[in-house]
């Protein structure tokens, strides 16, 4: 498949790739730098307070291995009231703004594509941020090749690409529940907090924000671990601003915040 990719990106010329670090998107990157060289390459990462300094950090420093040109575009979602109110359509409102930014920097540079990494099952969850993308022409080249996730792990792994089984990330705003206001302190809280369980030595781990209360989120395989650390997690999350640690005992699912919206009980 990735022959394939190749094939598929060397017509677009010059483009600008929507990177995060992830796997997807850095799988693009690094197949458009094989495909159309560095020069035609340029890395834009959207940075506001939705993205976590650790994820930003690590972003910069893996394209910066890769030897992608990578610029920084400050985003503005977090102050606009649409995206601060939380209703389920927020991600339309969140990535409206990143979208808008990286086609501004795109046509201002003579790029004509935008690329991002949204593969063929990144669709089966409530999604309104496509519509942004579909209305900004972004392409999806994951997507439209049919790549799994299981294939793009496998095409990062065979790139030899670091972060090959780097564990799914998404915007802090995804903690928090529908109808619960988005602020930059509300987001710093949940990045603090989920900081503090990775030095406890969790690699995958969500914080769930319910007022009060953290809800955490980790994988089963890792639930009798978080409760035998139950001291030292509940003592870290209450050091951020939390009051009650609960456990999710149905352990870490992505997206767990639109269960709401399917008619489960989150």
């Amino acid at each position: 498949m990735i022959q394939k990719l190749l094939d598929h990106l060397r017509p677009l010329g010059r483009v600008a790739v929507a990177y995060s670090g992830g796997v997807d998107s850095t799988l693009v990157l690094k197949a458009c730098l094989d495909a159309l060289g560095r020069k035609n390459v340029v890395a834009l990462l959207a940075v506001s307070p939705s993205l976590p300094q650790s994820e930003k950090d690590e972003a910069v420093a893996l394209a910066k291995s890769m030897g992608a040109r990578l610029e920084m575009l400050p985003t503005l979602e977090v102050e606009d009231p649409a995206y601060q109110a939380n209703a389920p359509s927020r991600c339309y409102f969140c990535k409206d703004h990143v979208y808008r930014a990286l086609r501004k920097y795109a046509e201002q540079h003579d790029i004509m594509h935008v690329l991002d990494g949204m593969n063929a099952e990144d669709t089966l969850d409530v999604r309104p941020g496509r519509a942004a993308a579909r209305e900004l022409k972004i392409l999806s080249p994951l997507h439209d090749l049919g790549f799994s996730k299981k294939d793009v792990r496998e095409a990062a792994k065979a790139l030899g690409l670091p972060n090959w089984d780097k564990p799914a990330a998404a915007c802090l705003a995804s903690r928090v529940p529908y109808g619960t206001s988005v602020t930059p302190r509300l987001l710093s809280q949940i990045e603090r907090a989920e900081a503090a369980l990775f030095d406890l030595g969790f690699r995958e781990l969500r914080v769930r924000h319910h007022g009060d209360v953290a809800r955490l989120e980790v994988p089963e395989g890792d639930l009798m671990r978080a409760l035998q650390q139950r001291e030292d997690i509940t003592n870290a999350l209450r050091a951020t601003g939390y009051t009650y640690v609960t456990l999710d005992l149905a352990g870490l699912r992505s997206g767990s915040m639109n269960e709401v919206l399917k008619g489960r009980t989150a």
